[in-house]
């Protein structure tokens, strides 16, 4: 999962720490008990400490602009003034998350009535009186036009501590999209119209650099490659897959040689996605490079480098964001309903992600390639069963960026034994609602797939990016 660097502060009201003793180290030890749970979470953290008056925020807002945090965790740990608040939005720029955490779910009214000091009771009820707060903040930030999101409960509620953790890795993935050197080998498939993209549009809303990639320097990698290193990647090919005794020797080969370029083509550019396709002329040195790409590009998306068919750059950015929420990001279109049992069959005939497989990746040799030209090696795989995610990055006709998703489930049944990745998924709407309801967002006819739900983080990674969200139910 990607890397977040998280800011934390906690506000409160600077008149009160002399009328009620006690009420601050309390507070700041609420804030230290925030503290420790967002560092067992393995985050960058810095934690600016209290922040009680217009003065402290502007040092406080200083010091997270210079963290570059990717997201600011705004504990409300009693009541506090907006103005203490407004400033630290204003100058820092940054996602802010209100924390509405309250120390536990009720007040202990018995013990608190039994105080009897109604000074001592004030400064008790301080400590809960985070909800005073944060309708104050929401309508200034409101009337600002400051981005915010609220999480509600306790310090210990299993229930926001989800939802703080979602905000959190959606924070690292925003940060890790815009790191994303995507490359692009080679140019669309010749009237695939769905696919074709705006890249300034996806780098504007993305973040993300584009490095074009040109055929003949892989082909002069591959033509550098040596016969040790032919012989490591045909063993790496033993140990990751389960090659069938179909598959020639002279394919094998052919394939680890393109494999040992496509590594080094990767390390070459810094890459950390790539979209490709290519025919070439037959006959031709590109040609050959092209049809023997499969099983290297298999082994790219296994160790985090996703790689799309097709050029579909749109989809090899939802190939990324799930790869980077570490449940896989499989390259995959629509294939067929199966009707009676209600499912929907995806797959491809391309690279696919062998972490989310059930089972061994097995490579097999493919005598023809559905719509495309050559032969060679191709992989099968099915996801494994369970819960899945399906993602896609959609452009409207205004050219605006969108995030698409749907939640279902990979099922057991029989898939097509024709060397390509495809399995099962069913979905509570149903097969031909589940495909209206796809459809009528304008996607292109690729998708990405990972293992889990993940509706509600990438939720939080299109309000982090700006981006509108779409969710199939």
């Amino acid at each position: 999962m990607a890397d977040s660097r998280i800011g934390l502060l906690g506000i409160g009201l600077d008149t009160y720490w002399p009328q009620f003793t006690g009420l601050l180290p309390k507070l700041q030890g609420y804030q230290a008990h925030i503290h420790a749970r967002l560092e067992n979470l393995g985050v960058q953290l810095t934690d600016v400490g209290m922040v009680d008056s217009p003065e402290k925020a502007l040092i406080a807002a200083e010091t997270l602009r210079a963290a570059d945090v990717d997201l600011i965790l705004l504990y409300v740990s009693t009541y506090a003034l907006s103005s203490t608040v407004l400033p630290i939005a204003q100058r820092t720029n940054k996602p802010i998350i209100v924390l509405n955490l309250q120390p536990t779910a009720c007040l202990d009214y018995e013990s608190f009535n039994a105080l009897g000091d109604r000074g001592l009771m004030t400064g008790e009820w301080l400590g809960y009186c985070q909800s005073c707060s944060a309708p104050e903040i929401a309508s200034v930030f409101n009337r600002a036009g400051i981005d915010y999101h609220l999480v509600t409960g306790t310090l210990d509620d299993p229930e926001a501590w989800g939802e703080i953790e979602r905000w959190i890795a959606a924070a690292g993935l925003a940060r890790a999209t815009r790191n994303n050197r995507v490359g692009i080998l080679g140019h669309y498939y010749n009237g695939m119209l769905d696919i074709y993209s705006d890249m300034t549009q996806q780098a504007a809303a993305l973040g993300c650099h584009f490095e074009i990639l040109e055929m003949d320097e892989l082909a002069a990698l591959r033509e550098a490659v040596t016969l040790p290193q032919v012989r490591a990647k045909l063993a790496q090919f033993q140990r990751d897959f389960e090659v069938l005794p179909e598959c020639s020797t002279y394919e094998l080969e052919r394939a680890a040689r393109t494999s040992c370029a496509l590594d080094a083509l990767v390390e070459q550019h810094r890459l950390g996605s790539m979209a490709y396709y290519y025919e070439g002329t037959p006959g031709s040195v590109h040609e050959d490079i092209v049809t023997s790409v499969i099983a290297g590009n298999t082994l790219l998306t296994a160790n985090h480098v996703p790689v799309a068919g097709e050029c579909d750059i749109k989809n090899v950015q939802a190939m990324k964001i799930l790869d980077l929420l570490g449940v896989g990001g499989s390259f995959s279109e629509f294939y067929l309903m199966d009707l009676e049992d209600d499912i929907v069959m995806l797959g491809h005939d391309g690279p696919g992600h062998p972490v989310i497989a059930e089972g061994r990746v097995r490579l097999v040799p493919l005598p023809l390639y559905h719509g495309k030209p050559g032969k060679g090696l191709s992989i099968q795989m099915r996801v494994q069963n369970g819960p899945v995610t399906l993602l896609a990055l959609t452009q409207n006709r205004q050219g605006q960026m969108s995030l698409l998703t749907a939640e279902g489930d990979s099922v057991a049944g029989p898939i097509l034994e024709i060397g390509n990745t495809n399995s099962r998924y069913r979905f509570t709407s149903g097969a031909k609602a589940f495909i209206n309801a796809w459809c009528e967002q304008g996607p292109a006819h690729h998708c990405a797939i990972g293992v889990g739900h993940h509706a509600d983080t990438l939720k939080k990674l299109a309000a982090l990016l700006g981006l509108p969200y779409i969710r199939i139910c």
